[in-house]
C-alpha cells in the first residue's frame, strides 16, 4: 500500500512539473487595457501602435462620440469599445491598466475612478495641472498601491539615457553646475493640431497654461532626473504673448530659471521656434554634453583637444523607446520605477512643484523660493 501511495505521489509531482513547465512556456495574457480620453493629440501613440502582445484594448472612455466614430474609422476598432460614463466602462470591462488621453485637468478624475478599483494609471504629461490635484493624484496612488507615470517623448531618448549614466557617473561633466533645456515647435495651431485638442491645450484651466506647461514640464522633469530629485532653491520665470490674436487666454513663450544649491537650470520652453525642438545643454566642471535630438550628442570632456559628436541608440543605454513597453514591465513587476526617474510620481509631483512656482513668478514678477 506504502509502495502503491509513493507511486501515486511521485506520478502526481510529475504530472506538476509537466504543468509548470508547460506554464512558464506559454506567452502571458495581455494587459487588459483601457483609455480614458481621447483628446489628446498624442493618442495615435496608443491606437496606432503596432500589436506586441503585451496589452489588450477592451474599453474606451471619451463624451464625444464623433471624435470616437473617426477614431475608430482611422485606427480599426469596434466602437462598441466605447463608453461616455468612465465609471460605468471601468466595471463593465474591468480593465488593469488606463492610459489618459484627455486634457491635463482630467487626470485627477481618471486616478479618481481608477486608483480605487485598483487600476494602474499612465497619464501624459504633466501629470497635473496643478500641486492640489497632483498631491490628490498621489495620496490616491499609494492608498490604493497602483502604479501612476507620466510619460514624456524626452524619456524614450537614447540620448536622455546616456546623458544621466555621464553625468550620474561624474567622471566625464564632473559637478554638475548649468543646464540649458530647449523644447518647443512653432505653435499648435501652426503645426495643424487637431481642433480638439487644441481646445483644451490653449485654455487656461484645462492644460494649466500655455507653453509654460506645455514645454515647460519637459526641462522640469529633465533636470529632476539629472539631480536624481534635489531640491530647488527657488524659480523665476518670464513669459510672454507673441501671438495674442492665435493664442489670447495663454503663454506663448516662456523662460524659466531653476536655482539649485550648486547648480542652475534655464527652461526655454516656446510656442515660436521656427523649427520643432527638443535638445539640452549639460555644463559641469570638467565637461560638457549636448543632446541635440534623440539619439545624436555632441560632448567634451577636460582631457579632449576638441568636440565629438556620436549617436546612440537605444540598445547602447538599455532605454525603453516604447513608453507602454515600460508601463507593461512596471507593472509586472519586471522592473523597479527608480525613484526619480523620468516616469516616476516622486519626480513628477517635483516638476508641478516647480510649474507652479514658474506661473506663480510670472504672476508676480518676482523670484518664488521654493519650501
Amino acid at each position: 500500500m506504502k509502495k502503491q501511495f509513493r507511486i501515486a505521489l511521485l506520478f502526481s509531482l510529475i504530472l506538476l512539473l509537466i504543468g509548470f513547465q508547460t506554464l512558464a512556456k506559454s506567452p502571458r495574457k495581455p494587459i487588459r487595457l483601457a483609455v480614458a480620453g481621447m483628446t489628446h493629440g498624442h493618442i495615435p501613440l496608443i491606437l496606432g501602435r503596432a500589436d506586441k502582445g503585451d496589452f489588450e484594448l477592451v474599453g474606451v472612455y471619451e463624451p464625444n462620440q464623433e471624435l470616437v466614430h473617426k477614431l475608430a474609422q482611422r485606427y480599426n476598432f469596434p466602437e462598441s469599445l466605447s463608453y461616455k460614463n468612465l465609471g460605468e466602462m471601468l466595471d463593465k470591462v474591468k480593465p488593469d491598466a488606463v492610459v489618459a488621453f484627455g486634457s491635463n485637468f482630467d487626470h485627477l478624475a481618471v486616478v479618481e475612478a481608477c486608483a480605487p478599483r485598483g487600476i494602474h494609471v499612465m497619464v501624459e504629461k504633466p501629470l497635473a495641472v496643478n500641486m492640489k490635484h497632483a498631491e490628490r493624484m498621489a495620496g490616491l496612488a499609494r492608498k490604493y498601491k497602483i502604479h501612476l507615470l507620466t510619460d514624456y517623448e524626452t524619456s524614450w531618448y537614447p540620448s536622455s539615457a546616456q546623458s544621466f549614466k555621464m553625468v550620474n557617473e561624474g567622471k566625464f561633466v564632473g559637478t554638475l553646475r548649468k543646464v540649458v533645456i530647449h523644447d518647443g515647435h512653432q505653435g499648435p495651431k501652426e503645426i495643424g493640431c487637431d481642433p480638439v485638442f487644441l481646445e483644451w491645450l490653449t485654455d487656461p484651466i484645462l492644460n494649466g497654461g500655455g507653453a509654460i506647461v506645455d514645454f515647460g514640464c519637459y526641462g522640469a522633469n529633465l533636470m529632476t532626473a539629472l539631480t536624481m530629485g534635489e531640491k530647488p532653491v527657488s524659480v523665476t520665470a518670464v513669459i510672454r504673448r507673441f501671438k495674442p490674436d492665435v493664442y489670447p487666454k495663454v503663454d506663448d513663450e516662456a523662460t524659466i530659471v531653476v536655482s539649485y544649491p550648486g547648480s542652475q537650470c534655464i527652461i526655454q520652453a516656446s510656442w515660436n521656434w521656427p523649427f520643432s525642438r527638443k535638445d539640452m545643454e549639460i555644463y559641469g566642471d570638467k565637461g560638457y554634453i549636448v543632446a541635440v535630438n534623440g539619439k545624436e550628442m555632441r560632448i567634451r570632456g577636460k582631457d579632449m583637444a576638441e568636440e565629438k559628436s556620436l549617436t546612440v541608440s537605444g540598445s547602447d543605454v538599455a532605454v525603453y523607446e516604447d513608453p507602454f513597453c515600460y508601463f507593461a514591465d512596471v507593472i509586472r513587476g519586471k522592473i523597479t520605477e527608480p525613484e526619480y526617474g523620468t516616469y516616476s510620481l516622486e519626480n513628477n509631483l517635483l516638476v508641478v512643484k516647480i510649474l507652479d512656482a514658474a506661473r506663480a513668478s510670472a504672476k508676480s514678477g518676482k523670484r518664488v523660493s521654493i519650501k
